[in-house]
């Protein structure tokens, strides 16, 4: 009986609720926020930097946050996902966009991994031996 008990008491510690937040919090009032913003300057003062800027096209800013959901040995899952984007031409901005879960595509990570082409592969002893002598001792500032 001991022994099922403390099977059980292990299965209950490993179906803990945890949520932990990622990205940025967007305030509640963000629309109402973006209206008054017309510069870059403005923007960094009220969301933050960006996480991303595009290099390529229009330059546009774009911020993201979301809730990671973790129950015990359940998969993760996301909700509470907004994206901000924010079109800056100049300085100023020209345009504002927020995008929330029901707009987002969902997106499914295809399972494995991608080949390199030309990759090496080594087994763990052929990595340890082949890292001996790469690097310099503590201390040497090298």
């Amino acid at each position: 009986m001991k022994k099922v008990l403390s099977v059980l008491l292990i299965g209950l510690c490993a179906c803990t609720f945890q949520t932990k937040h990622r990205g940025y919090v967007m305030p509640d009032d963000l629309e109402s926020k973006l209206a008054g913003i017309k510069t870059t300057a403005q923007l960094q003062d009220e969301i933050g930097d960006p996480q991303v800027k595009t290099m390529y096209g229009d330059e546009v800013w774009i911020y993201y946050g979301a809730d990671e959901n973790m129950r015990g040995p359940l998969p993760v899952t996301y909700d509470n996902k907004v994206v901000l984007l924010a079109w800056v031409n100049n300085g100023k901005v020209t345009k504002t966009q927020i995008l929330h879960d029901d707009d987002l595509k969902d997106i499914k990570m295809a399972r494995g991994e991608t080949d390199i082409p030309a990759a090496i592969e080594l087994n763990a002893i052929e990595e340890l031996f082949n890292n001996i002598g790469r690097f310099s001792p503590a201390g040497l500032g090298q």
